[in-house]
């Protein structure tokens, strides 16, 4: 029992390591891009659209490399899940009602929806082939044109917000600077998968669901704190880029990347029911929030009902 715990501690300090880590060398990324005179826009398109999201694409790769495939995909459907549902559900309950534009919230949900069917299509397969993996990566470029050109304001404005001032230190020293932040990152991973693979065969529980229901938790805390600060700051349409954007990055990029270099095999009889799940989430949550135009505590009351009922869902299953 005590060994479970310390597990579990363990689990908490990797999520701390690579969240702190994260943003320090996301940071100092993007102050080295600027001292290297890259567009405010690149920076802003991909440094920013990424960033919240490095935990699931680190774990992907440190997942993958162990031959821990199950991990991959729990986490980043996971998060896809936590985040649409408790992360969005949250944000009135903290910060108040706000308003959704219309537009926006279809745009990038059908990029989100699309997302997801493709991972539907793959993973029943229960094996993720290079060639898939290849493709899903490469979607994301496709998504990224599409939520560019439909929600270019918004992503103008968060440009605005994270522009980072000129750089103080020389571009050795930010380089540095980043690649710690990189180390911390990767060395977070690689404690979170030992961690979630020692508790899943301490507690014969499957490493898919402890990544599902637990691992993604942590690792969209960083989006929690990013959309409520946005919202303080009342740029409404930041907050549901980041959450929606978040989603794509994970159904693409986060869990193809590690399967690009390591492919490995998915539990099938996890993975279909847990993504055809968040699939039918996506779609009513997109609906509702399209059609009242708003997000107050009646709709994040809803949504964090609907991400409780995944647990009976799921569990009701068998799984």
């Amino acid at each position: 029992m005590i060994e479970i715990i310390v597990a579990f501690l363990i689990l908490i300090g990797g999520v701390v390591i690579i969240i702190f880590s994260s943003s320090f060398a996301v940071k100092n990324s993007a102050l080295l891009a600027t001292a290297l005179g890259i567009s405010p826009l690149i920076i802003g398109v991909t440094l920013v659209s990424i960033g919240t999201d490095i935990s699931e694409i680190f774990n992907s790769i440190i997942s993958c490399s162990l031959g821990h495939g199950d991990i991959d995909v729990g986490d980043s459907v996971g998060s896809d899940l936590t985040q649409l549902t408790l992360v969005f559900g949250l944000l009135p309950l903290i910060c108040g009602a706000f308003h959704v534009n219309r537009k926006d919230i279809i745009i990038l949900g059908s990029c989100e929806v699309l997302s997801l069917l493709l991972i539907f299509t793959i993973v029943e397969k229960g094996y993720i082939t290079r060639l898939n993996a290849l493709f899903m990566v490469f979607s994301l470029v496709i998504y990224f044109w599409l939520i560019y050109n439909a929600n270019k304001e918004s992503i103008l404005h968060r440009i605005e917000l994270i522009e980072t001032p000129q750089p103080t230190k020389s571009k050795k020293t930010l380089l540095l600077f980043a690649a710690i932040g990189f180390v911390g990152v990767t060395a977070g991973s690689y404690i979170i998968v030992n961690s979630v693979i020692y508790i899943s065969q301490a507690l014969s529980i499957h490493e898919y669901i402890v990544s599902f229901f637990i691992l993604s938790i942590g690792t969209s805390l960083p989006e929690l704190v990013v959309d409520v600060h946005a919202l303080r700051h009342g740029h409404h349409s930041i907050a549901i880029g980041d959450i929606i954007g978040s989603c794509i990055v994970d159904s693409t990029l986060s869990i193809g990347i590690g399967q690009v270099f390591f492919p490995q095999a998915v539990s099938a009889e996890l993975a279909v029911p847990t993504v055809l799940y968040t699939l039918i989430v996506s779609i009513i949550v997109i609906v509702v929030v399209a059609a009242r135009q708003k997000m107050d505590k009646k709709a994040g009351v809803f949504f964090i009902f609907l991400y409780a009922m995944a647990f009976v869902f799921l569990f009701g299953l068998g799984l």
